[in-house]
């Protein structure tokens, strides 16, 4: 089955137990005689009976020895005993979203050798067994080893899934630009919506849908975000100067793509202006794709929902009720896009395809404008719009998901979002009283770096060392947990009042497992966030000859998604500077942890 048996075993043992259950079990009611229950057991040729109550709910278990053992006892009668007064209760069961490895751990804790799988309505579905699991272990270390092993078919499988969804959304922007007559444009598009379309079906032949652990899931969601930043740069060959060489036309684009799948925003174009508005509305609809993180919500659909806990420092934020959450949140975002680019409209009377570019810009918290000037002389009430939908952009899923299901009343806010609004609103005041600028011009810088939308009017390079000190946090601490914000996110400062425990030898046996690696994941992140932008500004201070705190700034701004620039890094930057960029951003956007996840497995 695999060249590694040891990943062919964890292959397995990550399976959902439904897939090797046996579905032939016999269901008899506790009233039923024992004597009726023994000529069903051998007319049937099984070895277990499943007793269920008066309302259908199993309640006990009875099996051929029980009957054996306990009938030839003088003081029980076959003739008058049911099988109520021979069962073995409580049932021990297990969900039917449980894998081999939740089975194999049940039945070790509990001294059995069967289990019945049960449904979320509590129906038995059928019964695992360890003799079962032990041939599918034994199997899977036997098999001659073939071309790919089922990890990485898996991953594959996904992957595919993944690519041709990205393909299908992609034929929006496409539509747009044959509507608009930008033959140019639609073309590059096209052809990248076929490319994606073309390598996910090759890519499903090879693979096959199937639960992932937490390291492959990291290996899909990066393969993922590099293979649409890869395949998003060819629009961008269509419209860069065609005087460049290849590997500069090619830096560009790579640095471009990604600034947009990964919603990082930093722009090498000066005058967006001079592009035709359906380009500049794919590029804001690719931030809109990847700041919806469609990526993650794919996972939760292949993903058992016990497990997606133990994912959360990676995903970001709780998961309830995923699988509504992955069909209703586009339905959403759309909504709010639309209301956006109406009141974008209603008070500036712009262009609307410019305006929906913006809308899905800002709510993604990619930061593209469709021009240099379209946020200069803004009304007040242009910019109360803006700054709300940047707000919507770094809440929580899980928010937008709760107001819908209310009935548009207001959900309640937990601690993450409260605690969002708090910095928010201390950084703004700080940033206001530091930086000098109008109030309104403050608010709104402010909740660009908080929410990483990084929507800015002019170059940052100006501003006192106080005031980029405040933006550089806030764009290191991002929005919420599972929203289009990047950043470390909210809930992991919450993760740190555990920290003393996790430092003291005596009290760091307290702590529970799980807990120990969230501690340790968020530690880690919230070391290489600032190191890696630390390194980034160092490099980009020596190469473009500007000073350190602008670079660095620029290098959070990379990191985190932020996208707030000092014009550090424009379309001359060096090509292998650009392409080491774009990956950054990538990583960024994955939270860094999840490149962890890949080449150190004992994290996850």
């Amino acid at each position: 089955m695999s060249t590694n048996p040891e990943r062919s075993v964890s292959y397995v043992l990550n399976r959902y137990v439904t897939e090797y259950m046996d579905k032939d079990v016999l269901i008899l009611n506790q009233n039923t005689l024992t004597r009726e229950a023994a000529r069903m057991l051998q007319h049937y040729e099984t070895d277990d009976i499943i007793v269920t109550d008066e309302n259908k709910n199993p309640v006990g278990i009875v099996t051929d020895e029980d009957i054996i053992s306990k009938v030839s006892d003088v003081a029980v009668y076959a003739e008058a005993t049911t099988l109520k007064d021979i069962m073995t209760t409580p049932l021990i069961t297990i969900n039917e979203k449980a894998t081999l490895q939740d089975a194999l751990h049940k039945m070790r804790d509990n001294h059995i050798r069967k289990l019945p799988i049960i449904s979320r309505k509590n129906e038995i579905l059928g019964m695992i067994f360890q003799t079962k699991i032990a041939n599918i272990i034994r199997d899977a270390t036997a098999t001659s080893p073939r071309l790919l092993s089922p990890p990485v078919k898996a991953v594959l499988g996904n992957l595919g899934f993944v690519l041709q969804f990205a393909g299908v959304l992609l034929l929006v922007p496409a539509i747009v630009a044959t509507i608009l007559e930008d033959t140019t444009t639609a073309t590059g598009i096209y052809l990248t919506t076929v490319l994606l379309l073309v390598t996910g079906f090759f890519l499903n032949s090879y693979g096959e849908k199937a639960s992932l652990n937490l390291q492959q899931a990291s290996i899909l969601v990066f393969s993922s975000l590099f293979l649409l930043t890869l395949f998003g740069t060819v629009p961008y060959f269509y419209v860069l100067p065609s005087d460049e060489t290849t590997i500069e036309q090619f830096s560009n684009a790579f640095f471009s793509s990604a600034a947009g799948f990964t919603t990082g925003g930093i722009s090498l174009f000066d005058e967006p202006e001079n592009l035709s508005q359906s380009f500049t509305f794919f590029r804001s609809y690719t931030q809109l794709v990847g700041g919806m993180s469609f990526i993650y919500l794919v996972i939760t659909a292949f993903y058992p929902e016990s497990k997606l806990q133990s994912m959360r420092g990676f995903i970001s934020g709780r998961t309830l009720h995923m699988k509504e959450l992955f069909l209703t949140i586009t339905i959403i975002f759309a909504v709010y896009i639309i209301i956006v680019a109406i009141l974008l409209y209603f008070f500036g009377e712009r262009n609307i395809i410019d305006n929906f570019s913006l809308a899905m810009s800002t709510l993604a918290t990619g930061g593209f404008l469709p021009t240099s000037t379209i946020l200069s002389d803004l009304l007040w009430q242009e910019h109360v719009i803006l700054i709300g939908a940047m707000i919507l952009g770094a809440l929580p899923f899980t928010f937008h998901y709760a107001f819908v299901r209310k009935k548009f009343l207001a959900p309640k806010l937990g601690k993450e979002v409260l605690a969002y609004f708090a910095i928010l609103a201390g950084g703004t005041l700080l940033f206001i009283a530091s930086s000098g600028l109008d109030p309104m011009e403050g608010v709104f810088y402010s909740v660009s770096a908080s929410t990483t939308a990084g929507l800015q009017s002019e170059s940052l390079s100006e501003l006192n060392a106080a005031a980029h000190t405040i933006l550089i946090i806030l764009m290191f601490i991002g929005g919420c947990g599972f929203s289009t914000a990047g950043g470390l996110k909210v809930f992991r400062l919450f993760t740190l009042k555990d920290s003393r425990q996790f430092f003291s030898k005596v009290k760091r046996a307290e702590l529970s497992k799980q807990t120990k690696k969230e501690l340790t994941s968020t530690l880690i992140i919230i070391i290489l966030f600032p190191a890696i932008a630390a390194l980034t500004g160092l490099h980009l201070s020596i190469i473009e000859d500007v000073s350190f705190e602008n670079a660095f700034f620029e290098g959070v701004g990379v990191i985190t998604t932020g996208g707030l620039s000092a014009d550090v890094i424009d379309i001359h930057t060096d090509s292998a500077t650009k392409i080491v960029l774009g990956f950054l951003m990538i990583f960024g956007r994955l939270e860094i942890i999840a490149i962890l996840y890949i080449f150190v497995p004992k994290l996850s």
